[in-house]
């Protein structure tokens, strides 16, 4: 058991302190005991609070699966995590859900988006959580309470600050920007631009990256972990701000390589095992626990909901329960071979994670459990040893790994960034597919292009980041980045809600802001086109 699970409900009585505050965005933090006199009274308890914080991307309430720190008629539902999946795989080309569930229909088929939609209230209000409270813990420390290490556990909550409205700027574009000066105060913010937004979150990141700790404990944030978050809020400044920032993304990602200390892990299924922990690949995890810290938004969301008992057996990934909810379309298997023979015929290891048998190619109604194929790249059996099947997941989630660092700075060369190589970004790319049996690419074969800013090389990127890295929470913003996700230029299956895909508006490269911020909030806008 990793010992942030444990730090994570050691302190009972931290669960309580929290309670949600974004029905009304009141951006005072609710408790019901004062922080100031926790710390004061035991400053070893700013751990649990810290670990709490991390727990928010994690799991969805401080008291079990069935809990939650937002509202919402379904706890299970509102997870971090779980809404990250939602929002940026199903809405993307490779994963698709076919449960329906009030809005989770707009979200597969790429249509119809609403802001009553309950999916984009969850993300929303989870940012809108955690910021006031990782704000106020941070002013507290900042005002007179000393603890232990004071510095780093400030950084380490201003990271988590500006990871929640990284999520912000990605998928809403804009909203309310909350620090510690902003609490107690109950005149609405005014909103905050993207621009505002991402200048706010970069500015907090280079100040961190000088202060926080080269390591830390598993699953928490240090130095690479920051640089990473830096490195994607760069990779995507074009889209976000309207200015390329290749350059700086270049920067931050040969930082991540090259001083992490990170290497891959020679097997590309043990990063997402139950005892995925001991991989030497993952930079950041959201940790998962079958037993102490159980979440319905976790890993088992993955890892159940691509399971069904009807065409598979459970057992053989560590499960017990099946919900039968998600499958991989064409726009991903597809990317190793035009059919299940073909897969099954690949060297690649990540081709053979796909459930064929009893399922078809082709996805023509994705509300029919066999139509498309489930993945089972995630799994909550252990990679090396026994496990014991469980009703929760323990596997931990690979938000950030050395694998997506490489292929970043791969991007980044072929975009033409100084400081970095084709050839290097060759090296990288080949690392990554030779350790999942792929051969390896040379300049010159046939269909591999390799110069800058060719739009046939970044496709080789694009594939790459597919095989790679589907099932992630990358692959929506991947595609926006790229020029993929709106528009007709690529067709996926039920994009537009066209079983052979359709073009969508350029408004779909954002969500809808919810209307319950809306109504709250006077000084916030409806995105346009909706």
């Amino acid at each position: 058991m990793k010992n942030l699970k444990i730090k994570i409900l050691s302190l009972g009585l931290v669960g309580l302190l929290f309670s949600s505050c974004v029905n009304d965005l009141d951006t005072t933090p609710k408790v019901e005991l004062s922080l100031e006199n926790l710390l004061a009274q035991d400053p070893q308890a700013i751990e649990g609070l810290v670990s709490k914080m991390y727990g928010t991307f994690a799991l969805s309430g401080p008291s079990g699966p069935g809990s939650s720190d937002i509202s919402g008629p379904d706890p299970g539902e509102t997870a971090f995590l779980r809404g990250i999946i939602n929002l940026q795989d199903f809405t993307a080309d490779g994963m698709k859900n076919r449960w329906g569930d009030d809005g989770l229909d707009q979200l597969t088929t790429t249509k119809d988006w609403s802001p009553n939609n309950k999916f984009f209230k969850y993300l929303y209000d989870r940012v809108y959580y955690t910021v006031p409270q990782t704000s106020n813990i941070i002013k507290i420390l900042n005002e007179g309470v000393d603890v232990p290490n004071e510095e780093q556990y400030v950084s380490e909550l201003r990271f988590l600050r500006s990871l929640a409205y990284y999520y912000m700027i990605d998928c809403f574009g804009k909203g309310v920007l909350v620090t510690e000066a902003d609490l107690g105060n109950a005149i609405p913010k005014p909103q905050a631009s993207r621009i505002e937004l991402f200048n706010f979150v970069e500015s907090e990141l280079l100040d961190v990256e000088a202060k926080i700790a080269q390591t830390n404990s598993y699953g928490r944030a240090n130095k690479s972990v920051v640089r990473m978050l830096l490195a994607k809020l760069y990779l995507n400044a074009e889209v976000y701000t309207g200015t390329p920032r290749y350059n700086d993304a270049a920067t931050y990602i040969n930082k991540v390589i090259t001083q992490g200390g990170y290497s891959l892990s020679p097997n590309f299924v043990s990063n997402f095992s139950g005892d995925n922990n001991n991989s030497t690949e993952i930079i950041f995890p959201l940790i998962a626990d079958a037993l102490a810290s159980q979440s319905y938004g976790n890993t088992t969301y993955l890892v159940n909901g691509s399971l069904n008992s009807d065409t598979m057996t459970l057992s053989n990934y560590g499960a017990t329960d099946g919900w039968g909810g998600h499958r991989a379309t064409k726009a991903w298997y597809g990317l190793f071979g035009s059919s299940a023979g073909a897969l099954a015929a690949s060297t690649d290891v990540r081709a053979q994670l796909f459930w064929t048998g009893g399922h078809t190619y082709e996805m023509t109604d994705y509300k029919i459990w066999t139509n498309g194929y489930p993945c089972v790249k995630f799994r909550n059996s252990n990679f090396s040893g026994p496990s014991t099947p469980t009703s929760f997941s323990g596997t931990d989630f690979p938000l950030y790994r050395l694998a997506d660092a490489y292929l970043m700075y791969a991007e980044c060369a072929v975009r033409g960034a100084t400081g970095t190589t084709l050839g290097q970004a060759l090296t990288y790319l080949n690392d990554v597919r030779t350790r999942a049996g792929a051969t390896a690419l040379v300049i010159g074969d046939p269909g591999v292009p390799f110069v800058v800013n060719s739009p046939a090389s970044l496709q080789v990127i694009l594939d790459e980041r597919g095989r790679e890295l589907n099932l992630e929470g990358h692959r929506r913003s991947d595609l926006i980045r790229f020029g993929k996700f709106s528009g007709g230029s690529y067709l996926w299956p039920w994009k537009g809600g066209s079983a052979t895909g359709t073009s969508i508006s350029s408004n779909y490269n954002l969500f809808p802001i919810p209307s319950t911020a809306l109504e709250a909030n006077p000084n916030l806008t409806q995105n346009p086109g909706y």
